[in-house]
């Protein structure tokens, strides 16, 4: 059963290590193949294919808060929105 992270702006959890229940495989989110859906972003085991972590995408409400709490990503995330072209 794949884990599930529904705080995206979890520090580490890119280098954190996952093994593989079908497998056994062990690594990082860096070294899995990523899957990339409308809600969340799926991590899946680079041997069997297995899905090892769910990652749901965040919020605008919790995007502000991460950048409020001056994480580096977010604060990052936030200025590229604030640059993008509007619609009239």
């Amino acid at each position: 059963m794949a884990v599930t992270l529904d705080n995206y702006y979890t520090l580490g959890w890119r280098e954190q290590a996952h093994t593989c229940a079908a497998c056994e495989w062990r690594g990082t989110a860096r070294d899995m193949v990523m899957e990339l859906h409308e809600d969340e972003t799926e991590f899946d085991c680079p041997e069997c294919e297995n899905p090892i972590l769910l990652v749901v995408h965040p919020t605008l409400a919790q995007l502000q808060a991460a950048a409020a709490e001056g994480h580096p990503e977010a604060i990052e995330q936030l200025e590229i929105l604030a640059a993008a072209p509007r619609p009239d």
